[in-house]
């Protein structure tokens, strides 16, 4: 039989339930909207921290990632330069071997350090016998680059009168025509910030050194001369070693970090994270790890604008030799 008072008092029941429920979610929620408008200030500014932080190493790493791409786009711009020199007029001829680095940092032009381009720039006993009316004779300077089995000609295009820089011609070739010049940075390099350098430190030795072991155990024993150059250019192991590190400082031209280099690594560009020119490689203090020196990519401009200008009229005087023919040298004091 049905009871009628029964069935009232379970819906009643039942409506309760609901309403009890309904109310304790609105409660709930509430209480969040309220704990999160009243929440202290000092939780909220960790959160915002938190979250810079994380913006920030994630720039980092994408920065990090950006560099070794753009070291690697820039090896092949850059060259192991080799030479021989003598100085005649003397009762006993000088003659000695020069090493070094060099990037391509316009068509048909290389830049470098001075004393690469003219070894005896610098050399005190060299200075000694110039003084005695000897006269500095360059017999070879010839570029090996990455991808390419045979060496290239160079020639002096413009030195600095007052500084350690040149910029030299490239023999023109088909090889040459394809190479890509390094960008110079718009701006100085700012202390702290990461710099990678690209050069050949050691020369012949450091490649040999680095050859897969069947070539090191052949090469090893070599002499560091332009013979064994051109065998590990047959065998496509002319390659640039990259050395990491930051700027220490920059005063005037000259600027400092701790990327490590040896003998070998004069002329090689000092890279940004953007893989633009900051500078060039060019010596470094003994017993410091932290003093490597290098010269501001700023004082090159001047000498690359003149090297063009005297590329355009040996261009212009005669047409299809360009590369071949005799270095216009020019100092360029007055405008640094």
């Amino acid at each position: 039989m049905f009871n009628s008072d029964s069935g009232e008092n379970e819906v009643v029941e039942t409506w309760q339930r609901f309403v009890q429920g309904l109310l304790g979610v609105v409660a709930l929620a509430g209480a969040l909207a309220m704990a999160h408008y009243y929440a202290p200030r000092e939780t909220n500014g960790l959160e915002q921290q938190v979250h810079q932080l994380s913006r920030e190493v994630a720039e980092m790493e994408k920065q990090q990632s950006f560099s070794a791409a753009a070291v690697d786009d820039a090896r092949e711009s850059v060259a192991y330069i080799y030479g021989i020199y003598h100085v005649s007029g003397q009762p006993q001829s000088f003659r000695a071997r020069v090493a070094g680095s060099g990037f391509v940092v316009a068509p048909g032009l290389v830049a470098t350090n001075r004393h690469v381009a003219e070894p005896w720039y610098g050399d005190r006993e060299v200075a000694v016998a110039l003084r005695r009316g000897g006269s500095p004779v360059l017999e070879k300077l010839e570029a090996y680059f990455p991808g390419s089995p045979l060496p290239v000609k160079l020639e002096t295009a413009v030195v600095a009168a007052h500084g350690d820089l040149a910029v030299l011609r490239l023999e023109d070739t088909a090889f040459t025509k394809k190479l890509r010049p390094l960008t110079l940075a718009q701006a100085l390099p700012r202390v702290g910030e990461p710099v990678s350098v690209l050069a050949y430190p050691m020369g012949v030795t450091g490649m040999v050194a680095k050859s897969p072991a069947v070539v090191y155990e052949r090469l090893s024993s070599h002499p560091d001369n332009a013979d064994t150059a051109g065998e590990l250019a047959a065998l496509s192991l002319i390659r640039p070693s990259a050395t990491f590190g930051h700027i220490g400082d920059v005063t005037g031209d000259k600027m400092i970090y701790d990327a490590p280099t040896a003998r070998g690594g004069s002329g090689g560009p000092v890279l940004n994270l953007r893989g633009e020119v900051v500078g060039i490689n060019s010596a470094y203090i003994d017993g410091f790890s932290g003093g490597t020196l290098g010269i501001t990519a700023n004082e090159l401009r001047p000498l690359l604008e003149s090297a063009k200008r005297a590329l355009l009229e040996t261009a212009g005087t005669e047409p299809g030799v360009r590369g071949q023919v005799s270095g216009v040298r020019q100092n360029v004091s007055a405008l640094h």
